[in-house]
């Protein structure tokens, strides 16, 4: 074989070794995932999911820059901008598409049927009609689920181990999200249990928080429960304030919440979340089917104490509870 074609195979084959691969695992563009966030960089703590979510990927051999890019946008809290943000990143276009609430999830479905959505923190999937099944997606989303209903007393659990003589508790509540109903009858049961009484408080726009607590406050509830909604979610550290200022102490189940002043928060493990929607991206970015690929629910739970919180409320949390606890926030 002339020299001169050697050479030029040996050059071919080291090209194709070291070019960057598809989704379908061919040289060419860098496959591109597009993260829709509902807040704000960088000072929002969804921002740290950024790191996560990059070392997740990294066991499984991707790297941000050399064989894959990841678009974030970010809508600030706007609703209206979660679609805006979807058209944009279907247009450039991406390879997956991650959102982590029910209303990014609404806004990515809306822009596209073919492009694999990846959600993260769902509470009911089948029922926000986002899949048909959780065994057999059969449609373009797939990904992990979030606080399950059926765990939802474990909130009153804990804010009675904290404070044993509260009896009445108020729970704040966006009646529109359909897992509301769920969650508020599991939360009856606990109750009676543990022989308190629920004061159910519903609240649709941040301008009703301060007037909806000062209700519930003179009401006689002695603390608070926020339900799962984007609402209270984008608004943590206004709701987390709020509590504080009317000596409610509030537990929510998202660790932002105790992370924004909150008491304490309970709910899905970050890091095994994160962890899971990795192994979706790379499944997806190796030819697999969101169809074909099950929802998940979470397996890993976390409580987090805000310890400094507790101080201004004038609590002593009980040895009990402090043992519990995967993370002290002083």
């Amino acid at each position: 074989m002339p020299r001169c074609l050697i050479g030029f195979l040996v050059t071919l084959v080291l090209g194709l070794l070291g070019a960057p691969l598809t989704a379908a695992g061919l040289p060419g563009k860098m496959p591109r995932v597009g993260v829709l966030e509902f807040g704000s960089p960088p000072a929002s703590p969804e921002w740290k999911t950024r790191s996560l979510l990059l070392q997740e990927l990294r066991t499984l051999g991707w790297l941000e820059g050399q064989n894959l890019v990841l678009e974030y946008r970010w809508a600030e809290g706007r609703d209206s901008r979660l679609y805006t943000l979807a058209a944009e990143l279907v247009r450039l276009p991406v390879d997956v598409i991650v959102v982590s609430n029910s209303l990014a999830i609404r806004a990515a479905k809306q822009e596209t049927t073919t492009i694999p959505i990846v959600m993260i923190s769902v509470g009911d999937p089948v029922e926000n009609e986002f899949v048909a099944d959780l065994a057999r997606p059969g449609g373009n989303i797939t990904g992990v689920g979030g606080m399950v209903p059926k765990l939802s007393g474990k909130l009153l659990e804990l804010l009675k181990e904290a404070i044993p003589a509260v009896t009445r508790i108020a729970v704040l509540a966006d009646l529109t999200v359909s897992a509301t109903g769920q969650i508020l009858e599991e939360l009856e049961g606990a109750a009676r249990a543990l022989g308190g009484q629920l004061q159910v408080v519903a609240v649709y726009h941040p301008r009703e928080f301060k007037r909806s607590l000062k209700e519930a406050t003179h009401a006689g509830a002695g603390a608070l429960v926020v339900l799962p909604a984007v609402l209270f979610g984008s608004h943590r550290k206004q709701l987390a304030a709020l509590a504080l200022q009317h000596g409610l102490p509030a537990i929510f189940s998202e660790r932002g919440f105790a992370q924004a002043g909150g008491l304490m928060a309970y709910g899905p493990e970050r890091r095994e979340r994160w962890q899971r929607v990795a192994y979706y991206i790379d499944r997806i970015l190796k030819g697999a089917k969101p169809a074909d690929l099950p929802v998940q629910q979470p397996m890993k739970f976390e409580l987090v104490i805000n310890l400094t919180t507790a101080q201004a409320l004038g609590l002593t949390m009980p040895p009990s509870l402090l043992f519990q606890a995967d993370e002290l926030i002083r």
